[in-house]
């Protein structure tokens, strides 16, 4: 292939991820102006809920708010609710058929909800966990980070899918709020894992708060239940947060920023 033929694949290429990465930020942008606009002229608050694996809206979800009522999800993954509602923590419960049913909590503070994207998780078989990472719309980059001792480091920079099969990155974001989601389809119980989240938008900024100030949190998934979330700390300083090392079939938080 000559110069000029690999030149015009390379624009092609080009722009079209341009146009898939403006698509996908315009489309939140319209999120949110649309969720403004409907506590000012309809007077409701929006939750959104998201596949955790894809990405796309999920449909048909019964969300059930505490102290509020039960609501149904929208072909857009919504549900909305009296913006009179008063400030304070709530919790989410959703059910459906195919996911994993899961508590998610959310703030609603001085009129506004504090973070209302939600990515539920779909059904994991035996001997299967996933790692679910949601984050603010700031930093746009947050990478996750598996490594399993001795054996693999999935990210999309290192290994998208281990050479024997036993765990995948199923959804890379670089728009953010993510989900960002790696998967082990066959977890090691004598294995040590570790996971660990990089703020690839501020590279080695180490200066950086950008990554503590995301408000991300990370949800582990197994034998079909929610088993822990770890929420990032704020008003810390670095670009990666090591979050916690599974070993002998045991969760162990790390929670913190370097």
């Amino acid at each position: 292939m000559n110069k000029i033929k690999l030149f015009l694949v390379f624009a092609i290429g080009f722009m079209f991820a341009m146009s898939a990465w403006a698509q996908t930020d315009e489309s939140r942008m319209k999120e949110i102006l649309d969720d403004e606009m409907a506590i000012e002229e309809s007077g409701v608050y929006t939750l959104r809920f998201f596949d955790a694996v894809t990405g796309n809206p999920v449909e048909g979800g019964v969300v059930d708010v505490d102290h509020l009522a039960k609501f149904t999800t929208d072909m857009s993954g919504k549900v909305t609710f009296d913006a009179t509602t008063p400030d304070g923590a709530y919790v989410a419960k959703f059910t459906k058929n195919g996911y994993i049913t899961a508590n998610y909590n959310f703030e609603i503070l001085a009129g506004t909800i504090m973070y209302n994207r939600f990515s539920v998780c779909p059904s994991l078989k035996f001997g299967e966990m996933r790692v679910v990472l949601e984050w603010g719309k700031r930093p746009k980059d947050l990478d996750a980070h598996l490594v399993k001792q001795g054996g693999y480091h999935i990210s999309f920079r290192d290994m998208a899918v281990a050479q024997d099969g036993s765990a995948r990155l199923d959804r890379d974001d670089t728009n953010g709020e993510g989900p960002e989601t790696i998967t082990i389809l066959k977890v090691d119980p004598k294995a040590s894992y570790t996971f660990f989240v990089h703020d690839f938008s501020n590279g080695s900024s180490v200066k950086s708060k950008q990554l503590s100030e995301s408000g991300a949190v990370v949800r582990v998934y197994g034998d079909n239940k929610l088993m822990n979330n770890f929420y990032i700390k704020a008003d810390q300083k670095g670009t990666k947060w090591l979050v916690f090392e599974l070993k002998n079939g045991v969760v162990k938080e790390w929670n913190r920023i370097e």
